[in-house]
C-alpha cells in the first residue's frame, strides 16, 4: 500500500498477486500541492496526461456503484482532456456523495501490451488522494467474469491483481494534484484486454470522500507518441492568485479566456474579495466550521446566464459581466463567494432535520449582498408596483427583504443562526418557531402586511 510522504515522489514496489511469469510491479506516487498545481499537469516522475493513449479509444464503465450526479459521466476517464481548476466536478468522475466508491471496467476493445497505467485526479481536499486496487485480464480465462461487482474476488474469476495504491498523505492537508505511474522495470505490465479498478473513498468522515478522478491512461508498448494535454492547457495563459488574511487564503482569479477583463478584475474583484471573503466568514459563523482557504473565480467566455458556483469554483460569464461592469457585476461576483462560504452542501443529515430549500440559501446570500456589501444600492428594496408579487420565499432580492425584516424584528443575528442551524444540519421549518416564536408562514404575513402600509398602493400612471 503507497502511503505519500512528505509531497515527494515515492516509488515502490508492490507485489504482483496471482501472476507468476512478473515479479514485480513499481508504483510510482507524485502530489502537486493546492499551490503548485496547475491545469498542466506536470509532475517530476509520473508521465503527463496523455490524449492520444490506448485508453482514449477504450470503452469505461460502472460495475459496481454510482456515480455522483455532480460529476462528469465515466467516459471523461479516457477523453483526453483534463480539468483546469482544483474543483470542476463535472470536469472529474467521482463516485456517490456518502457511497465507498465502487468497482470501473476499462475495455481496450483487444489484448495489448500495456506498458503503463496512470491515473490523475485533482481536489482541494479530501477528494484529492486516491486509493484503489487495479486488477487486469486478457479475458481468455475459462471463468472469466468481466464485470465482478463487490462481494466477488476478481482474482477468482480470471483477474490478476496488478497493484494496490493509497495516496493519503501521512500528515497535513490532503488536497492538492496526484499523479500515480503504475509500470514493470521489466518494461511491460503484460497484454491485457481488460482493466478493473476497485475504487475506495479517501475518507468516512462525512458524505465527500470519493475521489475527484480526472483521467486515466493506459500506455501501449507499441503505441504512437504520446501527445500530452499539458501543452494545449499551458497555451491558456495564466492565472493569478491573490491573498486574504495575510496569506491565510489564497483566491485565484482566472481571465485566461477573457482577457479583456483582467484589468477590471484586478482593480475591482480582487481587492473586494480579498477584503470581504474574511468579512463574510465572520459574518457565518458555525461550531467547528473552517471556511475554505482556497477557491477560484473563472471568467468564461462560453457560459451562459450570469454565473455558478460549485464548491470551491465559480463561474462567471464573461458576456453578461461585460454588459453590467458600471452595474451589477461586481455584486454578482459577490454573491457567489458567498456560497463558497456557505457550503451547504457538506451539511450533515441529522434526525428530523432537512436540507434548506433553495430560496432561503438565495436569500441569505442576496441579504448579505444588499444589506452587507452594498446597501447604497437599495437592490432588495420591493416597490408597491411589484408588491403583489412578492413572497417570503420568493428567492434572492425579495427573501433577502423577508431576512432583513426579521432580522430587525428578532434580532440582528437571526441570519447567523440559520446559517449555523443549516450547515450544521439542523434546519427544519420548526427552527423558525423556536428563534422567533411563529411559523415562518405567519412571518410571512406579517411582513407583507408591513410592506404594504410602508410602500402603499402604485400611484396613478406609475405602476
Amino acid at each position: 500500500m503507497m502511503i505519500l510522504r512528505n509531497c515527494l515522489a515515492i516509488a515502490t514496489l508492490a507485489s504482483l498477486v496471482g501472476s507468476p511469469s512478473m515479479a514485480e510491479v513499481k508504483v510510482t506516487t507524485e502530489r502537486n500541492g493546492s499551490d503548485k498545481a496547475t491545469a498542466a499537469f506536470k509532475f517530476k516522475s509520473v508521465p503527463q496526461p496523455a490524449r492520444n493513449d490506448a485508453a482514449a479509444r477504450a470503452a469505461f464503465s460502472i460495475v459496481d456503484g454510482r456515480g455522483d450526479a455532480n460529476g462528469g459521466e465515466v467516459a471523461v476517464l479516457g477523453d483526453g482532456r483534463v480539468p483546469t481548476e482544483e474543483d470542476g466536478p463535472a470536469e472529474n468522475f467521482f463516485f456517490r456523495q456518502g457511497t465507498d466508491g465502487g468497482r470501473l471496467l476499462v475495455d481496450l476493445s483487444q489484448d495489448i501490451a500495456i506498458r503503463q497505467v496512470n491515473t490523475y485526479s485533482w481536489h482541494p481536499n479530501t477528494r484529492g488522494p486516491q486509493v484503489y486496487k487495479l486488477y487486469a485480464s486478457d479475458g481468455k480465462a475459462a471463468a472469466f467474469n468481466a464485470r465482478p461487482t463487490r462481494g466477488t474476488d476478481p482474482a477468482s474469476c480470471g483477474w490478476r491483481v496488478l497493484a494496490s495504491v493509497d495516496t493519503r498523505p501521512a500528515e497535513g492537508e490532503p488536497g492538492g494534484q496526484y499523479g500515480v505511474s503504475i509500470s514493470d522495470p521489466a518494461g511491460v505490465l503484460g497484454r491485457f484486454r481488460y482493466l478493473l479498478f476497485d475504487v475506495f473513498r479517501t475518507e468516512d468522515k462525512d458524505g465527500f470522500g470519493n475521489t475527484f478522478y480526472s483521467e486515466v491512461d493506459v500506455v501501449a508498448q507499441d503505441g504512437p507518441p504520446l501527445e500530452f494535454v499539458a501543452e494545449a492547457a499551458e497555451g491558456t495563459g495564466s492565472k493569478e492568485i491573490v491573498e486574504a488574511e495575510g496569506g491565510k487564503f489564497q483566491i485565484t482569479l482566472d481571465t485566461t479566456q477573457t482577457p479583456d477583463l483582467t484589468e477590471w478584475v484586478r482593480k475591482e474583484i480582487a481587492p473586494m474579495l480579498q477584503e470581504w471573503y474574511p468579512k463574510t466568514i465572520r459574518m457565518l459563523p458555525s461550531e467547528g466550521y473552517e471556511a475554505p482557504a482556497r477557491f477560484s473565480v473563472v471568467f468564461s467566455k462560453d457560459m451562459t446566464g450570469v454565473a455558478a458556483t460549485s464548491g470551491t469554483r465559480i463561474r462567471c460569464s464573461a458576456a453578461w459581466i461585460r454588459r453590467n461592469l458600471k452595474g451589477e457585476a461586481k455584486g454578482a461576483v459577490f454573491h457567489e463567494m458567498v456560497h463558497v462560504v456557505q457550503q451547504y452542501g457538506r451539511a450533515p443529515r441529522r434526525a428530523g432535520a432537512t436540507r434548506a430549500p433553495g430560496w432561503l440559501t438565495e436569500g441569505i446570500t442576496d441579504y448579505l449582498r444588499f444589506y452587507q456589501f452594498e446597501p447604497q444600492t437599495r437592490g432588495a428594496e420591493i416597490a408597491a408596483r411589484n408588491l403583489s408579487r412578492a413572497r417570503y420565499d420568493g428567492s434572492y432580492r425579495i427573501t433577502a427583504n423577508f431576512l432583513n425584516w426579521v432580522s430587525e424584528k428578532h434580532g440582528r443575528d437571526f441570519v447567523a443562526k440559520l446559517n449555523a442551524a443549516i450547515r450544521e444540519g439542523r434546519y427544519s421549518e420548526n427552527l423558525w418557531k423556536d428563534l422567533t416564536g411563529a411559523t415562518v408562514q405567519d412571518l410571512g404575513q406579517t411582513w407583507k402586511a408591513d410592506l404594504e402600509k410602508k410602500v402603499g398602493t402604485p400611484s396613478p400612471g406609475k405602476a
